[in-house]
C-alpha cells in the first residue's frame, strides 16, 4: 500500500470541491481525507494501489466547474492502516455554512455567467431575425411582382384566347357555307347531267324511227 499528501491550489474552496474528491475517493476506492486549508487551498491524504493513486491525482487535477486546479503539488506519507474510508474532515461550523453558500453562490454566479452569455447570443439571433424578416420582405415585395406579372399575363391569355374562339367561329361560318355550296352546285350539277341524258336518249329514239 502507498500513501501521498497533496496540496491542491486554485479555485477549490466553496465551489464544492471537497465534494467532487470524495466522490471520486470512494469511486475508485481509495482511503484517506480531505479538508480546507486557511490560505485557500484544500489538503487531500490517500493511500491505496499505485496505479489507483496514479488515477487519482489526474481526478484532483480535473474537477468540474465552477472549480478550477492550479496546482497539485504531491508528495509521498506514511500509510495510516487505521483509515479504511475516505472522509471529509470538516472545518469549524462558521467555515463550514460559508462553504456551503460560498458554494451555492459561486454555482449561481457561473449560471449568471452562462445566462449572460446566452442573453447576448440571443440578441444576435434577434439581430439575425430581424435580417430575416428584412429579406422576407423583400421576396414578399418581388413575390407581389411575380403575382402582378402572373395575371398580366393570364389577362392576355385569355383575351388572345378570345381572339382565337372568335377567328375560329368565323372559320367555322365559312367553312360551312362553302359545304352548303358545294353540295348544292353538286346536287344541281348532277340534275343537270340527268336532265341532258335524258334529251339525249329522246333524241336517239326519234331518229331510230
Amino acid at each position: 500500500m502507498r500513501a501521498f499528501l497533496a496540496k491542491v491550489c486554485g479555485r477549490v474552496q466553496r465551489v464544492g470541491y471537497r465534494r467532487f474528491v470524495l466522490d471520486s475517493a470512494q469511486e475508485l476506492g481509495v482511503a484517506g481525507y480531505v479538508k480546507n486549508e486557511k490560505d485557500g487551498s484544500v489538503t487531500v491524504f490517500a493511500q491505496g494501489d499505485d496505479v489507483v493513486l496514479e488515477k487519482f491525482v489526474e481526478v484532483l487535477k480535473s474537477p468540474p466547474p465552477p472549480a478550477l486546479v492550479r496546482s497539485v503539488d504531491v508528495r509521498d506519507a506514511a500509510p495510516k492502516p487505521r483509515l479504511k474510508y475516505f472522509v471529509i474532515k470538516p472545518s469549524p461550523l462558521q467555515e463550514e455554512l460559508q462553504e456551503g453558500f460560498g458554494a451555492m453562490q459561486s454555482i449561481f454566479m457561473d449560471y449568471w455567467g452562462e445566462f449572460r452569455d446566452f442573453r447576448n447570443e440571443f440578441r444576435d439571433y434577434r439581430e439575425e431575425f430581424r435580417s430575416f424578416v428584412g429579406e422576407f420582405r423583400d421576396y414578399r415585395e418581388e413575390f407581389r411582382s411575380f403575382v402582378g406579372e402572373f395575371r398580366e399575363f393570364a389577362r392576355r391569355t385569355d383575351e388572345n384566347f378570345r381572339s382565337i374562339m372568335v377567328k375560329y367561329g368565323e372559320i367555322s361560318d365559312k367553312l360551312t357555307v362553302i359545304l352548303e355550296t358545294l353540295v348544292r352546285e353538286s346536287r344541281e350539277t348532277r340534275e343537270m347531267l340527268n336532265e341532258t341524258m335524258r334529251l339525249l336518249r329522246e333524241a336517239l329514239e326519234k331518229l331510230s324511227r
